[in-house]
């Protein structure tokens, strides 16, 4: 097993999201990646703004288009043809576009006799999906996603959730095995949060693997909005999952702003990095409604694990498909040099005449 210990390799293991300079930096690696030369001048371009990049609408994106704001071009076909190309630029020079707010970050325990407590306010904010698209959002300690919360098998967890919002909420621990009354159905297993209010989940982590948890009451709007994030429960025997060196979550949503990836659309979504010969595991998590196939050039998965249970027998594809609820845990052995398109398959997620938009990243190797 790679050296990723919760305690002493958190750091190593949870990458943060790169900065536009690490990225020119990291790509400046001339005739090495020829094919991705669109994408090493797009880093080195001024950051994105309203007038340069390609935006979304959720009413846009519901439809399988998205609004650009470069004007299109009349009269003739080949301006418009030009024109198409133009968007279609521009959208890839401002990727990674600078936005305000970032989710699914890491979210330190409290000691508490032995238990590991995490504290969550659910309030109303103004979130930016997409340089210059800003929607209101509902989420936890103001992430959309909201902070992962990450524990080891056999550890007493310990959530407390205030809630700030307008109504009532709960918290649903999906995927892992709780007591009935910590299952945070309101009027099935327990009455609903109401604003103003706070109540405690309280559980021993029994199942590890990839999960979520996200609000059980009003959930089409409520975890439409952004009431969800990570759980992710490390195994205390590791040795049962393959080697890895670093990892990667993609928490998939369909409703707030479009189509997100940790809660932003391209440009602004981050991309993956790593080094030549380095393996990457991918938690695949959906959130929305809606499935999405995601689909990596240039290296295939090895797909391991089905909703936090092992399998059998893993096998290799290079799209996975993730229906709502479902979460998927891949390797991805970064053999092949270069900035690799990595999206969702169902194209009008993802691409239109005015180019990339919604469920678009890039997996970055380097020497």
């Amino acid at each position: 097993m790679s050296k990723h210990g919760l305690e002493q390799d958190m750091e190593t293991t949870l990458v943060k999201p790169r900065s536009r300079r690490d990225i020119l930096k990291m790509l400046g690696l001339g005739a090495l990646l020829p094919a991705a030369a669109g994408v090493l001048s797009a880093c080195g371009g001024a950051p994105a703004t309203a007038s340069t990049a390609a935006t979304t609408t959720h009413e846009d994106a519901a439809n399988g288009t998205h609004a650009a704001t470069t004007p299109a071009a009349a009269g003739t076909a080949q301006a418009d043809w030009e024109e198409m190309d133009r968007m279609h630029e521009a959208g890839i020079k401002a990727f990674p576009a600078k936005t305000a707010g970032l989710g699914n970050q890491p979210l330190a325990p409290r000691g508490e006799n032995g238990v590991k407590a995490f504290d969550l306010v659910c309030k109303v904010v103004q979130w930016e999906v997409a340089p210059g698209q800003t929607v209101e959002a509902w989420c936890y300690n103001e992430q959309v996603p909201g902070p992962e919360i990450r524990v080891v098998e056999g550890d007493t967890v310990r959530i407390n959730v205030k809630n700030e919002l307008p109504e009532s909420t709960a918290l649903h621990p999906h995927g892992v095995i709780v007591p009935n009354n910590m299952d945070g159905v309101p009027f099935i297993t327990q009455p609903p949060i109401k604003p103003g209010e706070t109540f405690t989940y309280e559980f021993v982590a029994r199942n590890p693997g990839s999960h979520m948890y996200h609000s059980h009451h009003n959930s089409t709007k409520q975890v439409g909005k952004g009431l969800l994030g990570a759980l992710i429960i490390e195994p205390k025997d590791r040795s049962k999952d393959p080697d890895y060196d670093l990892e990667y979550t993609m928490v998939l949503n369909d409703q707030l702003g479009g189509f997100t990836i940790n809660g932003k659309g391209f440009p602004a979504t981050a991309p993956l990095t790593a080094k030549r010969g380095q393996k990457v595991r991918i938690r695949y998590m959906n959130e929305g409604q809606m499935i999405h196939p995601m689909h990596l050039h240039g290296m295939p998965q090895l797909t391991f694990a089905k909703d936090g249970w092992n399998l059998p027998q893993p096998y290799m594809n290079d799209t996975v498909n993730v229906a709502p609820g479902e979460r998927w845990d891949v390797i991805v052995d970064c053999t092949e040099l270069g900035v690799w398109a990595f999206h969702c398959h169902i194209l009008s997620h993802a691409e239109s005449e005015h180019g990339m938009f919604g469920m678009v990243t890039a997996l970055i190797v380097e020497e």
